[in-house]
């Protein structure tokens, strides 16, 4: 983590141009699967969630995780859904304001986990439909995974104005 105010700014940024221009049960499929072969490709021990609305449409939890990953992804997942913005996002804004995120939103601090890897699925002309989460690796790590594959994902589309490697946190 850096104390850069211009990491707020990057983050901000990712969000506003990681966008589809649609989102349905097949592409939430997709980034899952994307994300998890990235992971197996790296060799690294995560579980994915990818919601839309309310409704886990894909999960998976790779070997070396726990019960303990889905605590996180529901934790990061309440960030987003209640404040529109990367959990990371959320998390770096509060402690480079210097405050406890959950004191200072007065949260549950067992229920709003304000840590990377939760991110924002948006649809252009709609907002917010869903989340993108991973958990198991460190904060930073799991922000970078969800928003890389991502990144990818809308190149493919021709969306997103992608451009890889571009979070260097």
């Amino acid at each position: 983590m850096s104390d850069d105010p211009g990491l707020l700014q990057e983050l901000l940024d990712q969000e506003r141009r990681l966008v589809f221009d649609r989102f349905d049960n097949d592409t939430a499929i997709e980034l899952g699967t994307r994300i998890i072969e990235r992971a197996r490709r790296d060799g690294l021990s995560v579980a994915v969630e990818i919601a839309r609305g309310e409704q886990r449409i894909y999960y998976c939890a790779l070997a070396g995780t726990s019960a303990d990953n889905e605590f996180w992804v529901a934790g990061k997942t309440a960030v987003v859904r209640r404040y529109g913005h990367s959990s990371f996002y959320m998390g770096e804004r509060a402690r480079q304001k210097g405050v406890d995120f959950a004191t200072a939103h007065a949260v549950d601090p067992r229920k709003y986990l304000a840590h990377g890897g939760s991110f924002p699925i948006l649809v252009d002309k709609v907002g917010m439909v869903g989340t993108a989460t991973v958990s198991g690796l460190p904060q930073v790590e799991d922000h970078k995974l969800v928003v890389t594959v991502i990144e990818e994902y809308l190149a493919e589309l021709g969306l997103g104005e992608a451009r890889p490697e571009v979070w260097t946190a």
